[in-house]
C-alpha cells in the first residue's frame, strides 16, 4: 500500500526557459534543504540545462544526490519510483506524469489523503495576484490542488530569498576588491574600479544597438559584461561581428565601449556578477530578482507577449517599484524600461542620458528597495507556514 513520506516534498520541473525555471527550482530546493531540513527531491526533463548554472550535475544520472538534494531525471516513462510525500510542487503549471496522478488517486481512494499539492505560478506584481493567491481547485478525479503565487504584497506567496543573502551581498559590495578579482578571474584585463561596469543577459533587443552608439562616447569607459547566449546577437552588428561565434573571454572594442564575453556561470557567480556591476540589464524570472537582490540599479527585459501583454506586467511591477521613489529618477527609470522593452533606439538613448541623471537618486533607492520588497517573510518561509497550516 502507498503511504506518504513525512518531511518529504517533491518539485517537478519542467525546463521552458533554457536557465529561469531550473534556476527558481534548485534555489527554492537548496533553501527548503538548508533553512528548514526538508527532504527535497527535484525532478528535472532537461539536466543539460541544469548543469550550466549547477557544474556538478551528472548529465548521465538518472537519480544523483546534489547538495543535500535528490535530484531525478524526469522522463516517460519515470525512471525512478515516485512515492508521494508531504507535498508536491508543480512549477509553472508543468503537467505531472500520469504515474504520479494515480499515486495521488490510489492515495485518496485508500482513505489515507493526499500530499498538499501546489502549482507554483510564475511571479507577477499585478493586483489581481493578491485575490488569486492560495485558491483551492478541485480536479476532476477529485484531487485538491492549489494554486501558489509569489508576489509583492502581504497577500501573496512572497518572493524567494535566502536568509542569508543581503548580509552575503554586504560583506562583497562592501570591498571593492572582491568585484576586481572576479573580474580578473573573467579575464577581463586594465579594468579599473572607476570604469563603469553594466552586466547584459537579455533578449536580443535593437536598442542595445542604438546604446553602443551612444556609449562608445562615454568620457568614463564602458564595460558590458555578456555571458555567452542571446544577448550577444545584439553587439554583433555595432562591432561588425555579423555571423561571428562568440566564445568565453573575447574582448572587443569600439571607442571607449569594451564588450567582453563571459562563459556562463553557476547561481553563486551569477550573483556576485550582479552584485559586482554598476546597472544589471536582465531576462526571466529568476534573473530579474536577483537583480532587485543585487542592490543596483537594473532593466528588466520582459519576454514579449501577444497583444503587448508583457507591457502591463511591466507596468504594474514598476508602479510598485517606484512607490517610495524620488519622482524624476522614477520617470526617468520607467521611460528607459519602457523604451527598452519596446525596441525604441532613439527613445532609448534620450532615456539613458535621463537615467545617467538620476543615476545617485537610484543607486540609494535600489538599497532600499530589496528590505521593503521582502516584508516580514520571504516565499520559502510563507510556503512552509502555508502547508502547516493546510
Amino acid at each position: 500500500m502507498v503511504q506518504l513520506k513525512s518531511n518529504h516534498w517533491d518539485i517537478f520541473c519542467s525546463v521552458v526557459d533554457n536557465y529561469g525555471d531550473i534556476g527558481v527550482c534548485w534555489r527554492l530546493a537548496k533553501q527548503l534543504a538548508n533553512e528548514y531540513q526538508i527532504e527535497v527531491v527535484l525532478w528535472v526533463d532537461d539536466l543539460a540545462s541544469f548543469n550550466t548554472i549547477q557544474p556538478e550535475v551528472d548529465l548521465a544520472a538518472t537519480t544523483q544526490q546534489l547538495k543535500g538534494i535528490t535530484v531525478n531525471l524526469w522522463h516517460k516513462p519515470l525512471p525512478v519510483t515516485y512515492i508521494p510525500g508531504q507535498v508536491l510542487i508543480e512549477a509553472f503549471a508543468c503537467q505531472l506524469p500520469a504515474e504520479v496522478i494515480q499515486q495521488l488517486v490510489d492515495l485518496k481512494q485508500c482513505g489515507q489523503g493526499q500530499p498538499c499539492w501546489l502549482n507554483l505560478e510564475y511571479l507577477s506584481a499585478e493586483a489581481w495576484v493578491d485575490d488569486c493567491h492560495a485558491l483551492p481547485s478541485l480536479q476532476a478525479n477529485g484531487l485538491n490542488k492549489s494554486f501558489y503565487f509569489p508576489g509583492f504584497s502581504r497577500k501573496t506567496g512572497g518572493l524567494l530569498c535566502e536568509a542569508d543573502l543581503f548580509t552575503q551581498r554586504d560583506v562583497w559590495q562592501a570591498d571593492s576588491g572582491n568585484r576586481l578579482a572576479l573580474f580578473a578571474k573573467l579575464g577581463i584585463e586594465h579594468c579599473l574600479d572607476s570604469d563603469r561596469f553594466i552586466s547584459v543577459f537579455s533578449y536580443e533587443t535593437a536598442a542595445l544597438q542604438a546604446l553602443c552608439d551612444y556609449w562608445q562616447h562615454s568620457a568614463t569607459p564602458i564595460r558590458l559584461l555578456v555571458p555567452l547566449g542571446r544577448s550577444l546577437n545584439s553587439f554583433a552588428k555595432f562591432f561588425n561581428l555579423n555571423n561571428h561565434q562568440f566564445c568565453a573571454g573575447e574582448h572587443w572594442q569600439k571607442g571607449n565601449l569594451h564588450l567582453h564575453v563571459l562563459p556562463l556561470t553557476d547561481q553563486i557567480g551569477f550573483d556576485r556578477l550582479l552584485w559586482s556591476c554598476d546597472v544589471n540589464i536582465v531576462r526571466g524570472e529568476d534573473s530579474f530578482l536577483r537583480a532587485q537582490w543585487a542592490a543596483k540599479p537594473f532593466i528588466w527585459h520582459i519576454y514579449p507577449q501577444d497583444e503587448d501583454y508583457h507591457l502591463v506586467k511591466l507596468d504594474a511591477f514598476m508602479q510598485r517599484y517606484c512607490a517610495n521613489l524620488e519622482p524624476t529618477a522614477a520617470q526617468a527609470w520607467q521611460l528607459l524600461s519602457l523604451n527598452f522593452n519596446q525596441d525604441q533606439q532613439k527613445a532609448s538613448v534620450e532615456s539613458w542620458q535621463h537615467y545617467d541623471d538620476a543615476e545617485e537618486k537610484l543607486n540609494k533607492h535600489a538599497k532600499i528597495w530589496p528590505i521593503s520588497a521582502i516584508d516580514d517573510e520571504d516565499l520559502a518561509t510563507r510556503l512552509v507556514h502555508f502547508v502547516k497550516n493546510s
